[in-house]
């Protein structure tokens, strides 16, 4: 095929693009900024060969051949990538073609035709999707021969929701400011914005929430709208669409309204005339995030509507223009008459079958609030007839912030597969919220993002992990943690198994061990008040019950743990009778979950043989030591890693050596006020007193809202 001049000019200024790209990159230190997408030139020369004489010729097929902005943004980081990974730039060619319908509207085939790699789809933004998949494996070393693989996005919505507010502060975000400068828009976007669009893109992410769930009414103004517009034309290329948070009240504060009553008319047509203001800024905007009556935001019960109510009246507004209401299940009642686990389930699951057709009711992994480690919540094969969401929280709010290395696929994956036996054996979560399990059309999975200015994008450079976790959980929900660690890790820090290995071994301890030096064997809820920074397990005597530790761990001399049995709260009966029974007999429950469903003696013997008391400080105990080993596996990396990178990560793992330390001799001297016993062998003492830890206020802790 002969290119026409103009293709040829757009070629060769790819070619010096891709050639300065990667001479900046080399006179400067790693940084983090490139995350996972770093194109750095393969070292071993036969392997780049043998890459690079299969991807001479790359074949973009799709029903419109017409240029767009996000096939340029295809050709573009193809030409990027596989000029700086193997010194290739191909030729790239669009040819009209209609693959099958099997692709859907962002799948993807990825086939190896002779000389020629074809990317096909039946839109741009699948081409850009196959795009990255194919600069993934070339990143990890996979071969091209003969490659013909098909994939499909398993859930349609796949968004990270930013806590972002108008101040440029993010709401438990620990990774510096907000991405959106706010001041300067829509007049300049920053140029950072593509590239967080780039990454978003990579992993398959097709939708942001713009800003924080404790909702602002000004972001509805026609001022911020504008800006938003602006945000909203760079992420479009890169096929995610925008969304913001609804303020209830909005009406009354911004509208001029006397109520924001769901079922008052008035109400209702300011809602349908904001609906269409904000098309007229955003014709592919995603719709509504809603938290409403919980914690003190405004909603329907504020008019002794329901839930179903408010999320309905929006929803009317938005249908006309293919958005989508997503409301929070985060709800709990202000009189507080019962298990905090069971307040969600009781609100929502009567509303089951009332909500709009683009409703999603947007559910937390937990029935708590984002733990180390919760069951699922009930609500998951409670609700047959609504669409149900999943919100994850990447950023790590009780996971020790962005000073420590927690890497989430574990949570999400034993989240995702776990079986709520609702309609019989297989009623995984992965299929409730992909809609197979109840023939839903509408499914959507949120991560609260764990993004901000910070030069690394998430604070801790291993936390860059948890973000592309997620993406790749998203897309295909049946992923296994540890082949998504050796992929990321493989594309962050390059193929050496001397490297691979003890960074992927780390990545799949980290979770566990957080949990084993905050909050083992299933206690959960016993952090610091406020900031949730560190341990805090006597707070005691706030305006609610269910704010405090004390509430959940339950200690007293006879035991530990919080009843959810017929015994106690009787939480359990709101799951399936099989998942009932499985954690409901001590027999048969998992450790991991055995304080979240039973109060127990502290003599109580366990699986191990020990006495309840002795696993539980061993627990504490093994978090610290693992956290040690990974100082020792990380020192040895010293020279295969760059010196900036390895520096910080070295400085992270002391201050989370100092935290697991500072965890496990606060937490074992507050319960052995009840427990009456000695540390059993192989625990270190505490290095202060009791005093001490509760004295101890850790200054300056990121992320409070609003701060």
């Amino acid at each position: 095929m002969t290119r026409s001049p103009a293709s040829n000019l757009r070629h060769w200024m790819l070619v010096v693009g891709c050639w300065m790209f990667g001479a900046l990159a080399a006179l400067r230190a790693d940084d983090g900024y490139r995350l996972w997408l770093r194109y750095d030139r393969i070292s071993d020369e036969s392997a780049r060969t043998a890459l690079a004489t299969r991807v001479q010729a790359i074949r973009f097929a799709c029903p419109n051949a017409n240029d767009s902005a996000t096939l340029a943004a295809a050709r573009q980081e193809l030409t990027a990538g596989l000029h700086g990974l193997l010194g290739v730039v191909p030729r790239m060619q669009t040819v009209a073609a209609t693959p099958t319908a099997e692709l859907g509207d962002e799948g993807f085939r990825l086939q190896h035709d002779g000389a020629t790699i074809v990317i096909s789809a039946r839109r741009d933004i699948g081409i850009l999707y196959g795009a990255f998949d194919l600069l993934r494996r070339i990143q990890t070393r996979q071969s091209l021969d003969a490659i013909d693989v098909t994939s499909v996005p398993k859930i349609q919505r796949r968004l990270l929701n930013h806590w972002d507010n108008l101040n440029g502060t993010v709401a438990r975000g620990y990774a510096g400011g907000s991405l959106w400068n706010w001041f300067t828009l829509p007049d300049h976007v920053d140029a950072r914005i593509t590239d967080y669009a780039r990454a978003c893109a990579s992993v398959g992410i097709n939708g942001a929430v713009l800003t924080n769930v404790n909702a602002n009414a000004r972001f509805l103004t026609p001022q911020m709208l504008e800006k938003t517009a602006a945000l909203a034309t760079t992420l479009r290329t890169y096929g995610i669409r925008v969304y913001l948070t609804a303020r209830f009240s909005a009406p009354v504060e911004i509208g001029g309204l006397k109520t924001a009553d769901p079922l008052d008319p008035e109400v209702r047509a300011w809602w349908v005339k904001k609906a269409d203001e904000i098309y007229s800024y955003i014709p592919d905007f995603g719709g509504f995030l809603v938290k409403a009556n919980s914690e003190g935001q405004p909603g329907p019960q504020d008019y002794k509507r329901t839930h179903a109510d408010g999320a309905n009246m929006m929803a009317d507004a938005l249908a006309p223009h293919g958005g989508i209401v997503m409301w929070r299940a985060f709800v709990y009642s202000h009189e507080a008459p019962d298990d905090r686990a069971k307040q969600g389930h009781q609100e929502f699951a009567p509303l089951d079958g009332q909500f709009r057709p683009n409703v999603v009711v947007q559910v937390k992994n937990g029935p708590i609030d984002f733990m180390p480690r919760e069951p699922v919540h009930p609500l998951f094969g409670a609700m047959p007839q609504t669409p149900l969401g999943m919100e994850f929280q990447i950023s790590q709010e009780y996971l020790g912030c962005s000073t420590q290395l927690a890497f989430l696929a574990p949570l999400f994956e034993e989240v995702l597969e776990t079986d709520t036996h609702a309609n019989g054996i297989g009623t995984t979560v992965g299929r409730i919220i992909d809609g197979s399990a109840d023939g839903h059309t509408l499914s959507v999975i949120a991560g609260v993002a764990n993004t901000g200015n910070d030069r690394n994008w998430t604070g801790h450079p291993l936390a860059q992990s948890n973000w592309y976790a997620f993406g790749r959980l998203a897309w295909d929900h049946t992923l296994a943690s540890a082949a998504i660690a050796d992929e990321w890790t493989r594309m962050t820090f390059g193929n050496d198994a001397k490297v691979v290995a003890p960074i992927t071994r780390m990545l799949l301890e980290s979770r566990e061990t957080v949990v084993n030096y905050s909050m083992p064997l299933g206690l959960h809820h016993i952090m610091a008040e406020g900031h949730h920074y560190g341990p805090g397990p006597w707070v005691a005597d706030l305006p609610r019950a269910d704010w405090t530790s004390v509430y959940y761990h339950r200690a007293t001399e006879q035991g530990i743990g919080f009843d959810r049995t017929a015994t106690g709260s009787n939480a359990l009966a709101l799951q399936a009778p099989e998942f009932a029974k499985f954690y409901g007999e001590l027999a048969t429950c998992p450790d991991e979950f055995l304080l979240w469903f039973h109060h127990l003696p502290w003599d109580h013997k366990m699986r191990s043989g020990r006495a309840l008391w002795d696993e539980i400080a061993l627990h504490y105990q093994k978090g610290v030591d693992s956290v040690r080993t990974w100082q020792k596996t990380w020192a040895s990396l010293e020279g295969s890693i760059d010196p900036q990178i390895h520096a910080h990560v070295t400085s992270l793992l002391c201050i989370q050596e100092r935290e697991a330390r500072h965890w496990r001799d606060a937490c074992l001297l507050y319960f052995q006020t009840f427990s009456k016993r000695p540390l059993p062998a192989g625990v270190e003492p505490p290095e202060h007193d009791l005093n001490y830890y509760k004295n101890y206020q850790p200054a300056y802790v990121p992320g409070r809202d609003g701060a």
